[in-house]
């Protein structure tokens, strides 16, 4: 199979090209300021913002699979628009496509959320992420979109980067303790996005931890695990805070993960310490 992963450099798809690789597949994955490190993949430069680059990059490569993991949090172009050139130049070559969206398309007023909620985002990259969904859904009904939480890894995530610095005492903030959402460990969440790929499944796919827990909550789990102190780790109220975005988003994975292999772990069993 080819596969196809938009956004290969960044942290999830880095972990999509790997377990795609892995498995024997065929792989090319696009990158915008640096190419990814993993050997046997083909590694192409690619701006999603460029309507015309994208289809003929996907013209070219002529994949099976595109799953879409590509984002800039301030770029409306990149997430909403981009997102929408992806899902023209993946249906047009007939590719199956995995779009991954996020908790942002949630205002938290509801706090759990189920699949079939319609978005209501209070942040601009909730709102971009609600247009992205709707562009792939109308321009391609059979896609998939993969709406998850907080990726984290075995360190490398920006969440873990930004606990070590503040532990560190190396960067000015704080972790919320009222800003809840449930984080899904990367290879869970790319195992669980592949899955689908290879699925005859359509429409909107809730995949993110079982456990709901605070920034600050997983602040301190990970510096457990790390080794670092947690009572160097300061914490705060988002609601002291100007910042747009949700307070606190629970994703219903159930239905989901009924027709998954995969087993979606919940941050207090994945960031143990050792």
């Amino acid at each position: 199979m080819r596969i196809l992963i938009v956004g290969g450099s960044g942290f999830l798809g880095a972990e999509l090209v790997r377990q795609s690789a892995r498995a024997g597949e065929v792989v090319a994955a696009t990158w915008l300021t640096r190419p990814g490190t993993a050997a046997g993949v083909e590694w192409l430069p690619l701006d999603v913002r460029d309507r015309t680059a994208v289809v003929g990059l996907i013209g070219a490569f002529s994949p099976d699979v595109v799953i879409n993991a590509a984002y800039r949090q301030p770029d409306w172009a990149t997430t909403a628009m981009g997102a929408a050139h992806v899902a023209v130049a993946a249906s047009g070559k007939g590719a199956r496509l995995v779009h991954v969206s996020s908790d942002a398309v949630f205002s938290g007023k509801a706090i759990t959320y189920a699949e079939d909620r319609v978005p209501d985002p209070v942040s601009p990259y909730g709102a971009a992420k609600a247009a992205a969904e709707a562009a792939v859904q109308a321009i391609d009904p059979t896609a998939v979109v993969v709406r998850t939480s907080l990726i984290i890894g075995d360190g490398g995530s920006s969440h873990e980067d930004f606990v070590h610095a503040l532990a560190a005492g190396g960067t000015h903030g704080v972790l919320f303790t009222d800003d809840v959402r449930c984080p899904v460990h990367v290879r869970d969440l790319a195992a669980a996005l592949l899955e689908l790929a290879n699925s005859d499944r359509a429409g909107v796919h809730h995949v993110a931890g079982a456990d709901a827990v605070s920034r600050y909550e997983l602040g301190c789990l990970i510096a457990r695990r790390d080794g670092l102190d947690p009572a160097r780790l300061p914490s705060g109220r988002r609601a002291d805070t100007d910042l747009p975005g949700p307070f606190d988003v629970r994703l219903d994975c159930a239905l989901t993960q009924r027709r998954l292999r995969t087993r979606l772990r919940g941050a207090r069993e994945f960031v143990a310490a050792p």
